[in-house]
């Protein structure tokens, strides 16, 4: 659907010089959205667009930005461009983004005629704070990563590691998206029912196995009517942009409550996602053949076809980071926990959407789909740490000296992924950052 244009040209040089240090998540290349106003303040949340360590002020930039025809003759676009939210944007197709990337690589460029007046609309993102990137009104989240679904199955079924329709069809489950917050989301410690072993009743109180999921988040945009089907090569379409998830897990209330119908309080208390939405366009050029091995199942017709074959995947390396409280006491930085890419994916972004609409459910603007946990081949590619312990029964021993089997009161765990190939610019996803609390009061 998008193909390499002059927005992705390596280049390509942005009149704000942080953009051009080679080490930002956010050069002129990148341009994704979020939602914002400064910090400690009571101003209306607004469309920003990340260029270095910049936020460019959307609505206050678009008598510059967009062409003249759209000062004249307002249109949805412009209009969509000045919402609290993404979700009228994201309602838009997909020539309406690149009509709007177009304009703002242009507008942000070296060269630019409007580059004096557009630097006072200019907000350092150190000064910002913010909001949900969109309206979120369902949550899917898949199990797409085939590493992380026979690391899991082999804790708990050995001689079966993957169930026989893994290999066959996307494995989803309906998530719940009043709980989804934005990087900084803090949360206390679930509390619900476990079941200790050997014991033949289960007790109540906080969840003991702690856990978070490094994941990517998939922002739908038009969407699709209800008994509508989205196809495979119309699917990226489909797709707004990605972001950072983290699917935080209480593993022992999991553990006890998913038979026979699937994650419940276990999943529900907490979900973060990073604030900046990478949009596919960003994406093109990491774009990778999509395969399957050769004697595993090919996927169903609706699943597969040449295009999907020729450039399906994402080459997007993703990595969690642990803080703890003794940590951050000392000024340690962050240490890393595992890395990842979202190339290793079984199920591809797009065979989501194809099959989350094959029986004709309907996809809205600003739903998400989460990935589900990102796992590597290689123990250091473990994307949880259920998978880094063995289930708890080989802790980690972090740098400071401490241990974790999984995540005490006080954590934080900290997500970062980005593309970088020769011959591109490198382009990142910002971070993804949350802390668990002291669970609050039984009574």
């Amino acid at each position: 659907m998008y193909v390499l244009n002059e927005t992705h040209d390596p280049a390509q040089r942005s009149w704000v010089a942080s953009a051009n240090d080679g080490a930002t998540d956010f050069p002129i290349q990148n341009l994704p959205f979020a939602v914002f106003r400064r910090a400690a303040t009571a101003e209306v949340l607004r469309i920003g667009v990340a260029i270095g360590d910049q936020v460019l002020d959307l609505s206050a930039a678009l008598d510059l930005v967009l062409p003249a025809e759209e000062k004249n003759a307002p249109t949805a676009l412009r209009s969509a461009c000045q919402s609290t939210n993404l979700n009228a944007l994201m309602a838009l197709d997909h020539t309406a983004w690149s009509a709007l990337r177009l304009v703002l690589s242009r507008a942000l460029r070296v060269g630019s005629p409007v580059a004096q007046q557009l630097a006072a609309m200019l907000i350092p993102q150190l000064q910002v704070e913010f909001a949900l990137p969109a309206r979120i009104g369902d949550y899917t989240d898949f199990y797409t990563s085939i590493h992380h679904a026979t690391n899991v199955g082999k804790l708990f079924r050995p001689d079966q590691p993957l169930m026989p329709n893994y290999k066959w069809v996307p494995i989803g489950y309906h998530g719940r998206a009043s709980s989804i917050g934005v990087s900084g989301q803090r949360f206390a410690r679930p509390t619900g029912q476990t079941l200790a072993p050997g014991a033949v009743a289960p007790d109540f109180g906080p969840a003991k196995r702690m856990d978070f999921e490094l994941e990517l988040g998939v922002f739908i945009g038009t969407g699709n009517g209800l008994g509508q089907r989205i196809a495979l090569d119309e699917a990226e379409s489909q797709a707004f942009g990605l972001c950072l998830l983290n699917d935080w897990s209480a593993r022992d209330l999991q553990a006890w409550e998913y038979q026979p119908l699937g994650p419940f309080l276990a999943k529900n208390f907490a979900s973060t996602i990073s604030p900046w939405v990478i949009t596919t366009q960003a994406l093109v050029p990491y774009r990778q053949a999509w395969s399957r091995p050769v004697d595993d199942p090919q996927p169903l017709p609706y699943l597969d076809s040449p295009a999907h074959r020729a450039q399906g995947a994402y080459d997007i390396a993703m990595e969690a980071l642990i803080c703890t409280p003794a940590m951050r006491d000392a000024g340690s930085s962050p240490e890393r926990l595992g890395l990842s890419n979202f190339g290793y994916a079984y199920w591809s972004v797009a065979q989501m959407i194809a099959h989350h609409t094959v029986n004709g459910c309907n996809l809205q603007p600003g739903d998400l789909l989460g990935t589900g946990t990102q796992s590597g081949p290689s123990s250091h590619e473990a994307g949880s740490l259920l998978e880094m312990t063995q289930g708890g029964k080989a802790p980690i021993t972090l740098a400071n000296g401490e241990t974790r089997t999984f995540l005490q009161d006080g954590d934080e765990v900290i997500l970062r992924a980005w593309c970088a190939k020769p011959g591109t610019v490198r382009i990142g996803f910002g971070e993804c950052s949350g802390q668990i609390l002291p669970a609050l009061p039984l009574g």
